[in-house]
């Protein structure tokens, strides 16, 4: 029998994945790999100050480099494990 994946709220906006933390592959950034560091709201890139509270935005996955630098995001629909 499958089980299907829920996720959990984590606080702060984020949310449980069965990837985070695992390497991935981003097809809507050109097959680029990254660690999937968090399930979570995007902040306006217009947003000069703190976030003092949670965007009501849909949540997108946060990559970073595999080996350090600028973080970027993605839609969860673009992601998937590296085999």
């Amino acid at each position: 029998m499958k089980t299907t994946w829920q996720p959990q709220a984590l606080g702060l906006g984020h949310w449980s994945h069965p990837l985070l933390g695992a390497r991935v592959v981003d097809h809507a950034h050109g097959d680029r790999i990254g660690i999937f560091r968090a399930l979570a709201p995007d902040v306006e890139a217009t947003h000069r100050g703190p976030v003092l509270k949670v965007p009501d935005t849909p949540p997108v996955v946060w990559l970073s480099p595999e080996g350090g630098g600028v973080e970027w995001t993605t839609g969860l629909d673009t992601i998937e494990a590296v085999q």
